[in-house]
């Protein structure tokens, strides 16, 4: 508030004393240009003129590399300083300070000017905020190689398919470096430097998974690179089919909603839980669409039993309290009858008609609620894709809520696409499909992730075994004795009440009930009714339950040949237990004799890995990694995804829609070649365990930003301690990378006594400007002969110099 008047008098007064003493006088209008094209010649003289009249110049920093910013600029000019706090200011002396002041003033009473960073450096032109779509890759887990093992496959972005053969220290310029070794076909090897590790990803398709054999590319062949352009072609057509269903949809005009009104507060008070952050983040989003005029595809993807129900309750009631109808669209009949449960139980004070349409209703009874919902006598419809039938007529549908979309088919998709076309649509998933997840990740989709744990909830303790009459009776046995109750999935329907009568003979006690798909509707709505009111203790049944059901008190599973199961599912499957505060438990169960498929294993060591709460996301990149997109991609998107792995074409699919909305390609795609004469690296006794260290590498390499790059240097000052000076060196190189990248710079290269500058086709250079420079100062730079580098005579002591040297000159060239 102080910053909105030019001057401000300010009582300077004992507060204590209440005795008012006499008042200064703050100027705030300093007369310093503090934007991005500025020149630090024009503040010089500014402040030796304020030296001259013995004024005491504080220069205020936010950050330790702002003040080293400062002080090198401060030295370059023959300017004394000295480094306190505000009590060390003097007359005719410059002190820096560390803080944060957001501008700048002059007390002339006392004889202070105080100045922020940015007043004297300008705005730092580089830092630029990173995308949504690369926060969207950093969420999915893509970014990480916290799990490379040596022999591992691996795809450079430029070269291909190659395997890592781990970390190597090499001398670069005569000062070691840490290097990632990948050996090619043939034997060719590439040392690929850790500031670059943005380059390569995780290799993982259906075959590497299933144990094939994987061709590696050759160094210097043209085969990856024709294999990428046919990906992106293929990529290129399903990104226009993508954009143009989404411009379709953003183009027409929604249904726009209140603001926030006192109904839905005091619904959402009547919540008996604490919503956690995520939840309120996600529900302010989804009202935010509701309001803005635009039709809504929303996707939230939360993990099992993290509230994501709750947050389509509150939507629908947002829908249905302005009188509109609400579609909630669910894959399996057993799902339908628990959320008619939940609604019902919800919406209880309310007006509002609640029903269900599946096949456990008579055909009586669907012929008239088909009646009742075209005449809007029904105001929350939950059902199956029956609700996608022909016959179903919506007087005023609003909003439509679908419940794990993947498990629907080819054509219920095709349908639901038309429905996004006119009506809000809300999308509930832990584990998203490829599509979505592609979709996502190119911004052709708004996304909330729900990673937040509920208060008291605990991760499920997860135990892969062969099958074991032992294991099986002490865990049933454990959970009734604490009165729980338990999920015996056995997926073959053929011998599956011989496998109740086994569990029968192991626990005695055990009120046993069956359930699967074809059983009569009646009958299987009683057995599913008899164990949601602890009529059954254990229910042994197919994976019917794998949406969906909410059981707080059944907090053991145990799932029969587990190595049968595709990841999602298992996934999926595994969090119908451990949602209270009571520990749950998960056993996988192998075949007693007889070996599992790679593939199996792979998917069981993943379900094992991820006992994390909030890890569905992550879990649904590996399965479509492992599967390459299988049938939802379709199979030649599926083929493409194996060609070239999931991250890299995850990538393309980003630049084609980019390319298609007209939207030019960023220099910050750009990864420029960095050669320097100083140690870099993180040594072993700073950072000891190497997948801690390639995680952070790989972050290193991908900061987008300076503002970034600052906070990874805290985050290792806080795990490790202070840096030691290849550490410090490492953080440089990355500041000069970013920096690079935005003037678009291709190679530097540091030498003893000089410094050359290759510059990319894409680059912020004024040729203006450079021509100038050159005349001007013909000693220290020149350009060569064939005019593709700029060459600074220089040396430099440290990287630091080097940075706020190259910083000045790019200001004084663009």
């Amino acid at each position: 508030t102080i910053l909105c008047f030019e001057k401000l008098e300010v009582l300077n007064s004992d507060f204590y004393s209440n005795t008012t003493q006499h008042c200064v006088s703050i100027q705030t209008n300093l007369d310093l240009t503090r934007r991005e094209k500025y020149s630090f010649s024009e503040q010089e003289n500014t402040i030796r003129g304020w030296l001259k009249e013995g004024f005491k110049i504080l220069i205020v920093s936010s950050t330790q590399t702002q003040l080293e910013r400062v002080c090198f600029l401060l030295k370059e000019r023959s300017l004394v300083y000295q480094i306190g706090d505000v009590r060390d200011a003097r007359a005719n002396t410059i002190t820096l300070v560390s803080g944060y002041l957001a501008e700048g003033f002059r007390w002339l009473s006392e004889g202070i000017i105080l100045l922020t960073e940015n007043e004297l450096l300008g705005s730092r032109t580089h830092k630029k905020k990173s995308s949504k779509r690369s926060s969207a890759r950093d969420w999915t887990g893509l970014q990480t190689l916290t799990d490379l093992s040596s022999q591992d496959l691996v795809v450079h972005v430029d070269h291909g398919i190659g395997r890592y053969h781990g970390l190597v220290r090499l001398d670069l310029l005569g000062a070691p470096t840490d290097f990632l070794l990948i050996e090619y076909a043939q034997k060719d090897k590439l040392f690929l430097p850790i500031y670059r590790l943005n380059l390569i990803q995780k290799y993982f398709s259906a075959s590497s998974a299933s144990g094939d054999a994987v061709h590696l590319d050759r160094l210097g062949s043209a085969r990856f690179a024709k294999t990428k352009e046919k990906v992106k072609e293929a990529v290129k057509k399903l990104a226009v089919d993508l954009v143009k269903l989404y411009a379709e949809r953003t183009i027409r005009p929604g249904i726009v909603y209140a603001k926030h009104h006192a109904e839905l507060s005091e619904f959402e008070a009547k919540f008996p839980f604490e919503e956690t952050p995520d939840q309120s983040k996600t529900i302010e989003s989804i009202q935010t669409d509701l309001e803005s005029g635009k039709i809504m595809d929303r996707l939230v993807c939360g993990d099992v039993g993290f509230g994501k129900t709750e947050v389509a309750m509150r939507a629908a009631f947002r829908v249905v309290s302005e009188g509109k109808q609400v579609a909630v669209l669910v894959p399996t009949t057993i799902l339908a009858q628990q959320h008619e449960l939940s609604f019902k139980t919800r919406f209880k004070e309310y007006p509002f008609y609640i029903e269900s349409i599946s096949r456990f209703k008579s055909q009586k009874e669907q012929k008239d609620i088909i009646e009742k919902l075209a005449r809007a006598q029904i105001d929350i419809i939950i059902g199956t894709h029956r609700l996608l039938s022909r016959d179903i007529l919506f007087k005023d549908l609003g909003l439509v809520i679908v419940d794990e979309e993947h498990r629907f088919g080819v054509e219920h998709k095709e349908k639901l696409k038309t429905i996004k076309l006119a009506t809000h649509v809300l999308t509930l998933t832990a584990t998203p499909i490829p599509r979505t997840l592609h979709m996502a990740l190119a911004g052709l989709r708004e996304v909330s992730i729900m990673n937040t744990p509920p208060v008291d909830r605990l991760p499920i303790r997860t135990y892969i075994s062969k099958y074991d009459e032992n294991i099986i009776k002490q865990a049933i046995e454990r959970e009734l004795n604490r009165g729980g109750q338990v999920f015996f999935v056995h997926n073959r329907v053929q011998n599956i009440q011989e496998q109740a009568q086994e569990i029968k003979k192991l626990v005695h006690t055990a009120k046993i009930g069956i359930a699967h798909g074809q059983m009569a509707e009646k009958k299987l709505e009683e057995t599913m009714l008899e164990f949601y009111q602890k009529r059954t203790n254990v229910l042994v049944c197919t994976s019917i339950i794998e949406s969906g059901l909410d059981l707080p008190s059944a907090n053991t599973i145990i799932i029969n040949r587990a190595d049968t199961f595709g990841l999602a599912q298992l996934y999926q499957i595994r969090g119908r237990v451990g949602r209270s505060q009571f520990r749950a438990f998960a056993y996988l169960l192998l075949p007693k004799e007889g070996s599992v498929t790679e593939e199996s294993k792979k998917r069981l060591e993943i379900i094992q890995r991820f006992i994390e709460l909030g890890s569905g996301f992550s879990v649904a990149t590996h399965d479509l990694e492992i599967r390459g997109g299988g049938d939802i991609l379709g199979q030649e998107q599926s083929g493409h995804v194996a060609a070239v792995g999931l991250d890299l074409y995850t990538e393309l699919l980003e630049e084609a829609v980019r390319e298609i909305e007209g939207k030019p390609t960023p220099i910050e795609t750009l990864d420029p070649e960095i050669k320097v004469p100083f140690p870099a690296y993180l040594s072993d006794e700073y950072a000891p365990d190497i997948h801690q260290r390639l995680a952070l590498y790989r972050r290193l390499s991908s900061a987008a930003d300076a503002e970034e790059v600052e906070k990874l240097e805290e985050e290792l000052k806080d795990r490790f301690g202070e840096l030691p000076e290849e550490a410090k060196n490492l953080l440089w190189i990355i500041y000069l990378k970013v920096l690079l990248k935005h003037i678009g710079i291709a190679v530097l290269v540091v030498g003893k006594e000089r410094v050359s500058l290759t510059p990319a086709k894409q680059n912020m250079i004024n040729p203006k400007k450079i021509i100038s420079l050159l005349s001007q100062r013909p000693s220290k730079y020149q350009m060569t002969p064939d005019n593709s580098k700029l060459v600074m005579k220089a040396s430099f002591a440290s990287l630091k110099d080097l940075y706020f040297s190259l910083e000045g000159l790019f200001k004084e060239i663009t």
